[in-house]
């Protein structure tokens, strides 16, 4: 099958990025005085962060372009009147478990069926050695109480690679005024040592570990939040996969552990060029210009690269049914905990529709045969299945049905629209 009528062009501004949107609003809440956060990204995951910290205490105001939060300081929250609905996010409840409990309060954290039973042992294990009191149902996912009380200083080996576990860790000693080392190998996303440090804390990194500083206070943040990477790559993969156009993403957070699908993307023979690279507020931030027209290719990716593309995986499963050869993808088993088995998931979907595609233990084989796709995707509620089955679905001959296609809400709530500018539908 070819995709010879397909042709991409324009320029978009995707959303802001959700890990860095979450930390602003944590980030800001926890600091002393006023901050500013512009373009945040308005999604249903960012909206449970500013949720529950309002239920702890925080005068965060409705989400929009330019927004001012008053911080409380890093021992300002309360205990909260009711539960802490997390939704479908699984960063607001790690990132605000560490917060919880480093400040001394108590919280019981609950969410969607999806995330109820997602793993959250490997944050309980660190914060109950620092000292704090976590209560956990049999299945080690929500709903899930933390009692924070007097911690004391840890250091911590972050054996699954998640800057959840880390950011946890990081903002609970934050809170109690104590220091944690967090060791690492490969390094995971860096946007809570990043942020942290440019609002004054003590924040030590190199490449096997990360060594948080008690500090008495952070100074409020002032940030424009960028583009969102992983929003980024369904354009930059829909780009490459098309015979004729370009597309530019602006403002795109190009952070060297965000930035594993552009590389895999290029290894794949894509057209890439980073224009006008920037460093804002600690993060280094590019318009991505992507071009069509190439041949793609299978390429093999292993655990070293893993942390650094993990959300774009399914993606890459997509891309490899139109690349030449084999693709292969290892050491992802941490794709089985996420917002669905995302290796099963992308692999019965795949295969359901007609294409070559394994399942492996700790991630999958495709083998590139570029098939006229027919059928109907069962997403699980997962926002990037459906955006990266999405985008197959642009391909000329393909008759793709998205079961859920309103879950892009969680983190790119105008996918489908941006989809039909840039491809003339």
């Amino acid at each position: 099958m070819s995709a010879s009528a397909l042709r991409v062009a324009g320029e978009l501004l995707v959303p802001g990025d959700k890990s860095i949107s979450h930390r602003s609003l944590i980030c800001s809440a926890l600091a002393e005085g006023t901050s500013r956060v512009r373009s945040i990204l308005r999604s249903a995951d960012v909206h449970s962060t500013a949720g529950v910290l309002r239920a702890l205490g925080v005068d965060i105001p409705a989400l929009g372009d330019d927004i001012t939060i008053t911080g409380v300081g890093l021992r300002g929250l309360r205990d909260a009147a009711s539960d802490l609905d997390c939704g479908n996010s699984g960063t607001s409840t790690r990132l605000l478990a560490g917060v919880v409990a480093g400040s001394g309060v108590t919280g019981r954290f609950v969410g969607d069926a999806s995330l109820s039973n997602r793993p959250m042992r490997r944050i309980a294990r660190p914060l109950e050695a620092m000292g704090a009191r976590v209560e956990l149902p049999p299945n080690g996912g929500l709903p899930m109480t933390i009692r924070g009380g007097t911690l004391h200083d840890v250091e911590w080996v972050n054996e699954t690679g998640s800057a959840q576990v880390k950011s946890c860790i990081m903002l609970a000693a934050l809170c109690a005024g104590v220091e944690a080392k967090v060791i690492e190998s490969p390094r995971s996303r860096d946007h809570t040592e990043r942020m942290l440090a440019s609002q004054g804390a003590e924040v030590w990194v190199n490449e096997q570990s990360v060594l948080l500083h008690p500090v008495a206070r952070l100074a409020p943040l002032d940030v424009a939040v960028p583009g969102d990477p992983s929003s980024a790559a369904f354009f930059a993969a829909l780009a490459a996969l098309a015979p004729r156009g370009e597309i530019l993403l602006r403002r795109v957070c190009v952070n060297e552990t965000r930035i594993g699908f552009l590389a895999a993307l290029r290894e794949m023979g894509a057209q890439i060029e980073l224009v006008g690279r920037e460093r804002i507020a600690g993060e280094w931030i590019a318009d991505v210009h992507v071009r069509g027209g190439a041949t793609l290719r299978g390429i093999s990716i292993v655990r070293d690269a893993i942390p650094t593309l993990i959300d774009e995986l399914p993606l890459v499963a997509c891309l490899a049914a139109y690349a030449e050869g084999e693709t292969r993808v290892t050491g992802a088993e941490e794709l089985r905990v996420k917002e669905s088995d995302r290796i099963a998931v992308v692999v019965g979907n795949l295969r359901a529709l007609g294409a070559d595609a394994d399942e492996l233990p700790d991630g999958f084989v495709v083998r590139g045969t570029a098939p006229v796709l027919r059928g109907r995707v069962v997403t699980h509620g997962d926002h990037r299945m459906a955006m990266a089955f999405g985008i197959l679905g642009t391909l000329p001959g393909n008759e793709i049905e998205i079961d859920d296609p309103d879950c892009v809400a969680v983190s790119y709530p105008a996918f489908w629209s941006d989809l039909g500018s840039v491809t003339g539908t």
